[in-house]
């Protein structure tokens, strides 16, 4: 006789914010996977749905509001989570039918409440069947790249930012367990590792750069320990992976990875939080003020490694700011020539300190500020691009074409100069043969304010 085996729960992820909520939802999901349930696409298939929320900004909870009533209205059944998780009450009030509410990284919390929500049917037989997913685990990204958070939390104080009081203090992760995870990613087949937190440079502070014991050696906790060994990982075809560093708040000691960088162990880039450059806003905003400092750092860094692309994002109209102060950052932008540049007007976010800051800027002088930063930006950008013209990169593959009616097929990619999603393309033509996850040669033909187009060179 047949025996029936029973159908497992099946649960409907949606996940908001930055690059760290989506590793959260990736270990939630690996979690539940490893407890017998499966993922459904949409709303209408799951038991029960998880909202990630992102709480950082005012149009970032109405976004996560939407989501949960969306998810609400489409399902009915519905866990919510994330930084947003830390005001139950706001989401309670507008929605009491929510099954639960927990906060940033409590997985333990998501987990239980999935199975109070929709308890698991794991079984004998069912634990005998195996998992069709990756020994690295349930990924929301792209099989050839993916991100690998080395730490939670934050032990800066900006006045603009409410980050420590959403994820707490920096909390390091022990390294042999990042370096795990990313061998583990690698091996079953990411080509990118993109390492992020809320502070890159601060890894290990809190746990005193701790050592530990990783394949036959010890390691510290440290930034430039784990750069060093995740520029030596290689997967089973001898390939070395793209090794990008996120959030990396320029510490003296920064300046040891540069030279890792030119030996080709790390992706020549790097995503420098600066915000501004005038002292006065600067102090305002309980940043570091040594703008001229990282200027000389600036240019050697590109001595020792001339291809290194430096990304950054700046706040305008924050409060207090004057018209001698955005000259200013404007000024510094010319002398600092940065690869990559993201600019946000400033946005008051409850409980942030900078909300109290005396002389508030005009909704109408930050637009202008922000059209005025973005066409600084975007010329220099261009610039840069265009020097790159005739060069040959290398460019990894994000998606290939279907061939068009005269059957040329064209890609779109990535230079070691671009981040996934937010920075720029390389366009690609006579792209047959390729296949995403590829890191090809790519003679570049054209370029604009923010993108390359060339060809694959044929070995």
């Amino acid at each position: 006789m047949a025996i029936e085996l029973p159908s497992p729960p099946k649960v409907g992820m949606v996940s908001l914010g930055c690059p760290k909520a989506l590793v959260d939802s990736e270990r939630i999901l690996t979690r539940l996977r490893a407890d017998g349930y499966t993922m459904s696409a949409d709303y209408s298939g799951a038991d029960v749905v998880l909202v990630n929320t992102c709480g950082f900004l005012d149009s970032a909870k109405e976004e996560s509001l939407s989501a949960i009533g969306e998810a609400i209205a489409e399902n009915g059944r519905v866990i919510v989570t994330g930084c947003m998780g830390n005001e139950a009450e706001v989401i309670r009030a507008r929605f009491p039918q929510v099954l639960a509410v927990t906060g940033a990284h409590q997985y333990e919390a998501v987990v239980e409440a999935v199975h109070e929500a929709a308890p698991p049917e794991l079984s004998p037989y069912l634990d005998l069947i195996p998992q069709a997913y990756d020994e690295a685990g349930v990924k929301l990204t792209p099989r050839h790249y993916g991100y690998l958070k080395i730490s939670e939390g934050c032990n800066h104080a900006c006045s603009f930012c409410i980050i420590p009081s959403l994820r707490g203090k920096l909390a390091s992760r022990r390294i042999d367990a990042v370096l795990r995870e990313a061998e583990k990613l690698v091996q079953a087949g990411t080509r990118e590792l993109l390492v992020i937190s809320q502070d890159t440079s601060a890894y290990g502070v809190d746990v005193r750069h701790e050592e530990r014991m990783w394949k036959d050696r010890n390691v510290r906790t440290h930034m430039t320990d784990l750069a060093r060994e995740l520029g030596g990982l290689t997967d089973s075809q001898g390939r070395k992976p793209w090794v990008r560093l996120h959030y990396v708040y320029p510490y003296p000691h920064v300046d040891q990875v540069i030279p890792l960088m030119a030996e080709g162990l790390l992706t020549p880039y790097l995503d420098i939080p600066f915000q501004h450059a005038a002292p006065s806003v600067l102090r305002s905003m309980k940043r570091p003020a040594n703008e001229a400092k990282v200027l000389d750092r600036l240019r050697k860094w590109r001595e020792i490694c001339p291809d290194i692309a430096i990304r950054s994002s700046f706040v305008v109209g924050f409060p207090g700011e004057t018209e001698a102060d955005f000259q200013y950052l404007l000024d510094w932008l010319d002398e600092a020539q940065l690869d990559r540049v993201g600019a946000f007007r400033f946005e008051p976010v409850e409980g942030a300190s900078a909300n109290h800051l005396p002389d508030p800027v005009p909704e109408e002088v930050k637009e202008e500020r922000y059209q005025r930063i973005m066409e600084k930006t975007a010329a220099i950008s261009a610039a840069k691009l265009a020097a790159k013209v005739g060069r040959v990169l290398p460019v990894i593959i994000d998606e290939v074409g279907e061939p068009d009616e005269d059957g040329d097929v064209g890609a779109t990619g990535r230079s070691e100069a671009d981040a996934p999603e937010i920075d720029g393309n390389v366009f690609l033509r006579d792209a047959a043969g390729l296949q995403v996850g590829d890191i090809v040669e790519v003679l570049v033909e054209d370029a604009d304010e923010h993108d390359l187009f060339g060809a694959v060179l044929q070995s």
